[in-house]
Parts: C-alpha cells; sequence; structure tokens
C-alpha cells in the first residue's frame, strides 16, 4: 500500500509540474501607432535678454495600442532647440531651461503627476564650458507635454524660460621680447 501511495504522489506531482506549470501562450501582439499632432507653427524665433535663437520641426508625439485605442506612450513635444549669444561682451553658461505650455486664460496648463516637468536638458554646457560671444548650441528637444492641451483650442502658447550665467567676456594680449639662439 506504501508503494502504490509513493506512486500516486509521484504520479501527481508529475502531472502537476507538467499541467500547471506550462506557459501561457502570449496572446496576439500590441500594435503601436504613432500619433502625431502639428504645431502650428512648427518653427519659431525666440529671444530671453542675450540669448536668441529659435525652435524647429515642433510637434507632439504620442503612442496608443492601435487595436485599443489605449495610449502605450504619454505626449512629447520634440524638436531642435537652438540658441546663439548674441551678446558681444559677456559669455554665458546655461544653467537650465524648461517649457510651460499656457492655456487661453494665461495660466500655465500643468503636467499630469508622475510625469517628468518639461525641462530643456543641455548636453553641450558642462561645468567648465560657456557659450562665447557669437557662439551657437543646439538642442534636441523631447519633454513631456500635458495631455490637457492636446484638447481642441486649449493650448494658446508655449513659453521656454531659460536661467544662464553671464559673465564678462574680455581678449586681451600681451606681448613680450625673445631671441632665438643668442642673436
Amino acid at each position: 500500500m506504501r508503494t502504490r501511495t509513493g506512486v500516486m504522489t509521484v504520479a501527481a506531482a508529475v502531472a502537476a509540474m507538467t499541467l500547471g506549470c506550462t506557459p501561457q501562450q502570449p496572446g496576439p501582439p500590441m500594435v503601436i501607432e504613432e500619433k502625431v499632432y502639428t504645431v502650428t507653427p512648427d518653427a519659431v524665433k525666440v529671444k530671453a535678454g542675450i540669448m536668441t535663437g529659435e525652435v524647429t520641426e515642433m510637434r507632439v508625439i504620442e503612442q496608443v495600442d492601435k487595436d485599443t485605442g489605449k495610449v502605450v506612450s504619454q505626449a512629447k513635444l520634440t524638436g531642435t532647440l537652438r540658441l546663439t549669444n548674441s551678446s558681444a561682451d559677456q559669455a554665458v553658461r546655461l544653467v537650465a531651461g524648461r517649457f510651460l505650455f499656457i492655456d487661453a486664460e494665461g495660466q500655465p496648463i500643468r503636467v499630469e503627476e508622475k510625469r517628468i516637468a518639461a525641462t530643456v536638458k543641455s548636453s553641450t554646457y558642462g561645468a567648465a564650458e560657456r557659450l562665447d560671444p557669437g557662439q551657437e548650441a543646439t538642442e534636441s528637444v523631447d519633454v513631456d507635454f500635458p495631455t490637457e492641451a492636446l484638447k481642441a483650442k486649449k493650448l494658446k502658447e508655449i513659453r521656454l524660460e531659460l536661467v544662464y550665467l553671464p559673465s564678462p567676456y574680455r581678449q586681451e594680449a600681451a606681448n613680450f621680447a625673445v631671441s632665438i639662439g643668442g642673436q
């Protein structure tokens, strides 16, 4: 009887392992579609103090499941930000930048919770690097866009706020007398 119970236990264990632990077959793959919203105009000139430039190729992209229409990846504003130091006598170091989305009443439209504020992350500027007079820097824009701003006639304007450190720019020369080989 013991042998019979042992065999039944082993058989039950084998049956449970083969039937209960089989991986479930995945459903059909999710087809993701990019939903592109045009921004009009798609290029604008910007000026903030001694910083001038333009934002070009602006568009808003959202990824949705083609079958269900469910949002897979929240909306993002993309484009290119080109900034120029227009000062004649000051170097600049960009500290921070951010995009604000303004509604028809002049109030900022907030980005949803658990999403990142629309800040410009500079790969050009480092702790010791600077933008001298007349120099230009180009950055890719890829920032979270508030879902509320996608509604018709909700978004009135986009504001770019820049924080930068200007410092006096001077170019000096020094001459000194030399001789070669005892001449």
